[in-house]
């Protein structure tokens, strides 16, 4: 018997998602299929270096050997189990979590992504600290979601959903004047990303976000840090907070931490974990056995691996080697450990092509700004390939 997802089926993916899914997706020319590591095939078996990672999910790489056996262990055991029950995948993930996060960070609420951590986030600091202003920066990337919308910065994201929840204002990043004047004694909370990914691999100035926290604290408002695209060890340590020597009063995390499953936490304090009571919110799917497993296993392997500070000896590596490439259509890089923008003098549509044809993947971070987050697992040698993909791509003008 011929199953619907074997071969012959597989050439018409892309025209019959195009026909029945919303159309809120740019379709790229190819379809996915198969992925181990570093590396995705697509359905014709052609091979990819991946540094797109699904905007920063495949921390570990694509189908971990120990990922997919704690994911069919616990498919097997239990796939669900709402949070009401304890669990024992849930306890292993919640233990192994508390382990590598500062200690001052010592309750989790779990959810299913980062527009649901942000969400969460920016309702326990109204609630912790009775007021109701939120203070974002500009090009920042918080989410889609109607809260973490309204934290967003860019109109084309913005626009079509007015009007958004009242109470946000943006303020120049790295500008520790403008934030000064903006925060008061109605400031709940200011959200920021340590470094802003979707907005163009901007990383925080040194000293800046310990002088925010100041100030935060002074005017009584609490220090939200966005690291769904940064934890999980991207930067060169787990948190990107650790570059800066801070400790925010509430981080958020998803993406890389469930191993490829939806997963998402808000990490608090014992302080604005009293301020919440059971029932103030919730999620029906957040904390499932199944993710669970899958970010236990991940934070399992991240240690194992010693995957941060590998991070850290690669990105520093890859970057000075991008550097002696001289590409010309490279105006400026900027990065912190795999993660890494490189903005062009031109539209960078183009050359993302290009690079697909050289067989390897990236994604825009703007329209002029090439972002690149491969797996934390890439070898040295398939950078090297990354690299002579940019020499011919960049080397040349679209």
């Amino acid at each position: 018997m011929t199953s619907s997802l074997t071969p012959p089926f597989l050439p018409d993916v892309i025209a019959l998602e195009e026909k029945l899914e919303v159309p809120l997706y740019r379709k790229r020319s190819f379809a996915l299929a198969h992925g181990q590591g570093a590396r995705v095939w697509d359905i014709d078996g052609n091979s990819y270096i991946d540094c797109i990672s699904g905007h920063g999910v495949a921390v570990v790489g694509h189908c971990h050997p120990q990922v997919v056996q704690a994911i069919t262990y616990q498919a097997q055991e239990l796939i669900t189990c709402q949070e009401s029950f304890a669990n024992p995948a849930r306890a292993l993930f919640l233990s192994r979590l508390s382990q590598v996060m500062p200690p001052e960070l010592s309750r989790f609420f779990l959810c299913n992504s980062g527009t649901e951590a942000v969400e969460a986030a920016l309702k326990f600091a109204r609630v912790a600290t009775g007021r109701t202003e939120i203070i974002a920066a500009t090009r920042a990337f918080h989410g889609r979601t109607m809260g973490a919308l309204s934290a967003t910065w860019r109109p084309q994201y913005r626009d079509a959903f007015q009007p958004l929840v009242p109470g946000f204002s943006h303020v120049p990043f790295n500008n520790i004047e403008a934030l000064e004047k903006a925060v008061g004694e109605n400031t709940a909370a200011v959200i920021l990303e340590p470094v802003q990914g979707e907005g163009g691999v901007y990383p925080a100035d040194p000293g800046y976000l310990k002088q925010v926290k100041e100030i935060t604290h002074s005017q009584g408002a609490l220090l939200i840090l966005d690291e769904v695209q940064t934890g999980c060890g991207r930067t060169g340590h787990f948190l990107a907070a650790e570059h800066y020597q801070i400790t925010p009063d509430i981080v958020c995390l998803a993406k890389g931490i469930g191993g490829g499953l939806p997963l998402g936490v808000v990490a608090v304090s014992e302080k604005i974990a009293a301020a919440l009571a059971p029932g103030l919110h919730a999620s029906t799917f957040g904390g499932n056995p199944l993710a669970c497993a899958a970010g236990a296993a991940v934070l399992q392997i991240i240690e194992q691996e010693q995957l941060s500070p590998r991070a850290a000896h690669l990105g520093t590596w890859f970057v000075e080697e991008i550097k002696k490439l001289a590409l010309p259509a490279v105006r400026n890089i900027r990065s912190l450990g795999l993660m890494i923008g490189l903005e062009l003098r031109f539209r960078c549509a183009p050359y993302l092509t290009a690079l697909e044809q050289q067989r390897v993947l990236a994604l825009a971070a703007g329209p002029q700004v090439v972002r690149l987050l491969p797996p934390l697992v890439i070898t040295q040698e398939e950078l090297e390939q990354v690299l002579a993909a940019l020499a011919i791509v960049l080397g040349e003008q679209k």
